[in-house]
């Protein structure tokens, strides 16, 4: 039997009623309006200026646009940035 670890991390989180980013350690993505993200599990910053910043979450690239962009704070596995955004991108 062939296992698929993305079918069985979801069927483990269905089991436990657990959110699949939390068993499969994915990026877990929160945005608040158009105003504000926070990133959780995150593998540091690739660019980074006030029209766009690419942030690197291992198995994909999570792309902010907009104006004023700016990275509020910024932990190991965290991070926040502020400013009008106006797209979001995961490019994988």
């Amino acid at each position: 039997m062939d296992w698929n670890w993305k079918d069985l991390t979801t069927r483990a989180a269905d089991i436990f009623d657990l959110p699949a980013d939390v068993i499969a350690a994915l990026p877990h993505i929160e945005l608040i309006g158009d105003c504000q993200l926070l990133m959780n599990r995150h593998e540091g910053i690739l660019s980074y200026s006030t029209e766009r910043i690419d942030v690197n979450g291992g198995a994909l690239v999570l792309r902010i646009i907009g104006e004023n962009l700016e990275l509020m704070a910024m932990t190991g596995c965290e991070l926040r940035v502020k400013g009008k955004i106006t797209a979001l991108q995961l490019i994988g």
